[in-house]
């Protein structure tokens, strides 16, 4: 591993159907997309640390404690008394998943300017809600510009949930000014259609390397010189689609770690086999998280199994 990964955003509780039916009753399950990009990139194995706000209730303390078990280092989580973010998830026949957010007086959002990151800090990942609701979206466009200037590969999933986007011009100009610094940009093609931005145009703009999930479709990868597609993993079947953007995301991060190729110029001259090799192992883990219920990542012995 070429260093530590931090990652910034929110976590959060889902509220979950039991039942694939109406006012079927809601189990809780941790979750936020920068957290399970966390949890994800524990479960692989790949030094990670979480910065983000959480409630001292008990929904917090879960999270903390979730965080650990998955080896990942809370050193930089804060704590405040406000209440935990919570998700409400209805889940279609086919288990996509769809959202709605009680974020008024969350902790994630008021999370403080860190300062300087860890010391073998190497890379930093955002994205979510945490870019769209303030103050806490400032604080991470800002860390996100300042880390890159200090030579950090910056890592963005803009992951967009259109309800709680009170500025589309302003989030858009967020959204542009970190990508514009990123090394690698993941998103959605429902993302992508939200924004108004073509791969081709963030790397045009400065982006290292696009990847974007097509559900079902697979995972295709576009950098200055190559583009490259590969098939979801629908081996292990699919149970619901919690996570499952988050899990490529940590799996991607965890396969440029290993192999030593945080840096923007690195996964801008990767190879088509070089990418092909990410998209698949990416592609291996959100098919294990679509195959169990909640966001739960495999760990690394489970895919070398």
């Amino acid at each position: 591993m070429s260093g530590r990964i931090v990652v910034g955003g929110e976590a959060l509780v889902d509220l979950v159907p039991t039942e694939r039916r109406p006012l079927a009753p809601l189990a809780p399950r941790l979750g936020g997309g920068p957290f399970n990009v966390a949890v994800g990139l524990g479960r692989l194995a790949v030094p990670t640390t979480m910065l983000t706000r959480l409630s001292t209730d008990a929904f917090g303390d879960e999270l903390l404690a979730r965080l650990g078990e998955s080896g990942v280092d809370t050193a930089l989580v804060q704590r405040g008394d406000e209440p935990t973010t919570l998700a409400v998830v209805t889940l279609d026949e086919s288990g996509a998943a769809r959202y709605s957010f009680h974020v008024e007086g969350s902790a994630d959002r008021l999370v403080a300017d860190p300062g300087p990151l860890p010391d073998d800090a190497v890379a930093l990942a955002l994205g979510t809600l945490s870019l769209l609701l303030e103050p806490g979206a400032t604080v991470y466009a800002g860390l996100a510009r300042r880390a890159a200037a200090e030579g950090l590969f910056v890592s963005l999933d803009p992951n967009i949930r259109e309800a709680l986007v009170g500025d589309p011009d302003a989030v858009r100009a967020r959204l542009d000014a970190i990508a514009a610094v990123a090394g690698l940009v993941k998103l959605s093609d429902e993302d992508a259609a939200w924004w108004g931005r073509e791969p081709a145009d963030l790397v045009a703009a400065g982006a290292g390397a696009v990847v974007v999930t097509r559900g079902a479709e697979g995972l295709t990868a576009v950098t200055a010189t190559t583009e490259v597609e590969v098939p979801a993993d629908t081996s292990r079947g699919l149970v619901d689609t919690i996570g499952a953007g988050d899990s490529v995301h940590a799996a991607l991060l965890a396969h440029l770690a290993e192999h030593d190729l945080l840096s923007t110029g690195a996964v801008r001259d990767l190879s088509s086999d070089g990418w092909r090799e990410a998209l698949t192992f990416a592609a291996r883990v959100g098919g294990w998280t679509v195959s169990r219920a909640g966001a739960e990542p495999p760990t690394r012995e489970e895919i070398r199994a």
